[in-house]
């Protein structure tokens, strides 16, 4: 479990179970789902829609085995039964909303039953804008639960009219793998099912979507040109596991994240004009598109590695690039190369004569 979220998580859980310091724990685990939540935005809204049905790591052991689809379905059709039909007592946002159609899935279940071929189908089969409003839909639904609790409602069971509530409800599949799911919950009192379903498995799951997604990355730059349009070199990128490359459906760069369109303007422009990248355009001098915006932290360095492939060619830009993180060990290009475009073509011709370019 990522080490950060985890001591994260154990500081709420230490916050919630004392009544003097309940509501700043209640606030802090509002506080840190929105931080989780960011995570799982950034995924739906900028992978392509093949990136969802993907499985990368089928057979292994562990949540990553799975799809990037499943993965978000599952974690939210729980939080959605557990926080409605067991805490509150009422509709879950599924039905209440109009999920259940909109979202096109085939089952409404936790998905726990599913694999191989079948969970694939089933990924294939999910509108996935409409599956992330879902999903941001629970999670908001299930924060307001969460702000009208009060301490003493953590030690409240469950009995047997919410298993067969449960069991009525046929959103748990009575299939072996999935089976256990409704004793396992009414074995616990609310705060149980705060610590689980609404923190730590949210923690197991996006972790496991982090690893498909940079598997997933990874394989979309097999054999496909390394050097970014703006001049970066996707080799050596420290947002290499993110990104796919602008080359490549996978683009996720930090413009193309931040552009309503999800492309990056140097790539788009790059493409309308027909060139292979900014160092072939006659206005890469001038140029503030993308990259090269000058209140971007990194514009300077991008400008120079372009001029750099300009003069050198990519095969050199590439070795020098190997040499420069061999000799600096950082692991973004703007540290190396600085705020000053001249500064950055002297580091770098200077690399580039050691590996004699």
């Amino acid at each position: 479990m990522d080490r950060e979220w985890s001591e994260k998580n154990k500081a709420i859980r230490a916050l919630l179970s004392k009544a003097a310091s309940f509501e700043a724990g209640m606030d802090a685990l509002v506080q840190f789902r929105a931080e989780m939540l960011g995570q799982i935005d950034h995924i739906m809204k900028d992978y392509p829609e093949d990136a969802f049905y993907q499985m990368p790591f089928p057979g292994a052991k562990g949540y990553h085995s799975k799809t990037l689809a499943y993965s978000v379905w599952h974690i939210f059709r729980i939080e959605d039964i557990v926080a409605h039909e067991m805490i509150a007592g009422d509709r879950q946002v599924l039905f209440s909303q109009g999920f259940d159609a909109s979202v096109r899935s085939p089952i409404v279940t936790t998905g726990n039953e599913l694999s191989g071929d079948a969970l694939v189908e089933f990924s294939r089969a999910l509108d996935i804008a409409q599956l992330h409003r879902y999903a941001r839909a629970v999670a908001e639904s299930t924060d307001r639960l969460l702000k009208d609790l009060k301490y003493p409602d953590l030690r409240r069971k469950f009995g047997e009219e919410t298993r067969t509530r449960l069991q009525d409800s046929g959103c748990v599949s009575d299939d072996e793998s999935a089976c256990w799911l409704i004793d396992y919950w009414c074995g616990k009192d609310v705060r149980g099912l705060i610590g689980m379903p609404f923190s730590r498995h949210w923690i197991m799951h996006i972790e496991a979507m982090n690893r498909i997604k940079n598997r997933l990355c990874k394989m979309a730059r097999r054999g496909v040109d390394p050097v970014a349009c703006c001049g970066l070199s996707c080799r050596h990128c420290f947002l290499a596991e993110w990104c796919g490359s602008c080359r490549t459906s996978y683009n996720v760069c930090a413009f193309a994240a931040c552009s309503p369109d999800g492309a990056c303007p140097n790539a788009k422009c790059c493409r309308e004009k027909g060139i292979d990248g900014c160092y072939e355009c006659d206005e890469l001098e001038v140029c503030e598109k993308g990259f090269y915006t000058p209140t971007n932290d990194g514009a300077s360095a991008a400008r120079a590695q372009s001029l750099y492939i300009r003069a050198h060619g990519k095969r050199a830009f590439l070795a020098m690039q190997d040499r420069l993180h061999e000799r600096y060990d950082f692991a973004k290009t703007q540290e190396i190369l600085g705020q000053d475009v001249a500064e950055g073509l002297r580091i770098m011709e200077a690399m580039g004569s050691e590996t004699g370019k």
